[in-house]
């Protein structure tokens, strides 16, 4: 399919395209009587108060925990079908989309392909503020065209006005091409969820400074993309028990990581877990079902494609549907 032109990708969205107004009613922006005369604390005061508005996040975030579970099996659903996760984001909130999206590889030995992100001004403004390119729905709308979005894939739109016309546009574009889509936000009634099938909606109230959304609405944002990602992973099998089985071990750390989770799950000692890992490949997943199942490992290699992956269905080789 060819990429389709600005003037096309316009058009397209067109029928559906909302209207992003400035800030209104938005509680991210308003001021917080708690940090009233800020600038005239001590540093322990500083911290104190920035301390007292952070331990609300939590609290905010377990509000929203039954869309996030929706959320959660939609993404274990969409990458177990072929499909991906795609980030949307601007700001702060598309750098917390970029980390999270890059740490799933070496985490869980996802393909690159499989959790992305998009964000305004491209990868340089992970370094770099491109608060211009935000204003932009047009420029949302090119950015995610490139992705070809399919219903295969969820779309997740990450903002925390839940305004922010870059975000908004990409999530109504993507939705017109009939993927799922969804969205994080820290404000209620958004443009960002007229768009959007399922909003997780974390109200954590006015910043410490007003309109800093670095601060709790980020903090916030990163709590909800770790639990989406980790709940997804989890729910395919690439964590067992409460392990990282599915580690792409590229580095010394991760080296050391793999084989410790052997020890632990298999119960051997450190040298049997060096020889098992080198007979399997270097895949923990492969060495963990062949101790568990007893098997050599073409047969881990089998049941393991059975269970697209799932380390606890490959052990467990009556619960796979051969």
């Amino acid at each position: 399919m060819a990429t389709l032109t600005m003037m096309e990708q316009t058009d397209t969205a067109k029928p559906h395209m909302h209207v992003v107004d400035g800030p209104h009613d938005i509680t991210t922006e308003t001021s917080n009587i708690a940090s009233e005369g800020f600038d005239t604390k001590s540093a322990i005061e500083i911290a104190r108060i920035i301390n007292h508005e952070d331990a609300k996040v939590a609290a905010a975030v377990r509000k929203a925990l039954p869309e996030i579970a929706i959320v959660i099996d939609i993404v274990a659903r969409a990458l177990r079908d072929g499909g991906r996760l795609i980030y949307v984001g601007a700001g702060s909130s598309g750098r917390i989309a970029a980390m999270d999206a890059s740490e799933c590889p070496p985490s869980y030995s996802t393909l690159p392909a499989q959790v992305q992100y998009i964000m305004a001004g491209g990868p340089k403004a992970l370094a770099s503020a491109s608060d211009v390119n935000e204003d932009s729905p047009e420029l949302g709308q090119r950015d995610i065209a490139r992705r070809r979005p399919t219903r295969k894939d969820i779309i997740l739109g990450v903002s925390a006005s839940g305004s922010t016309p870059y975000v908004v546009g990409a999530v109504e574009y993507a939705r017109a091409r009939g993927a799922i889509t969804a969205a994080i936000t820290c404000n209620t009634s958004t443009p960002l969820s007229e768009v959007a099938d399922t909003t997780i909606v974390v109200e954590v109230g006015p910043e410490v400074v007003s309109g800093s959304t670095r601060m709790k609405s980020a903090t916030a944002q990163k709590m909800v993309c770790n639990m989406i990602t980790t709940g997804a992973m989890t729910r395919l099998g690439y964590v067992y028990d409460n392990l990282m089985v599915n580690v792409h071990m590229k580095n010394a750390k991760l080296v050391e990581r793999g084989i410790r989770v052997l020890m632990r799950l298999c119960n051997i000692d450190r040298d049997s877990a060096i020889r098992t890992i080198k007979s399997a490949g270097k895949s923990i997943p492969i060495a963990v079902v062949m101790l568990k199942a007893n098997v050599d490992k073409m047969e881990a290699v089998r049941r393991l494609a059975q269970s697209d992956g799932n380390v606890r269905l490959a052990i467990d080789d009556s619960r796979l549907e051969l």
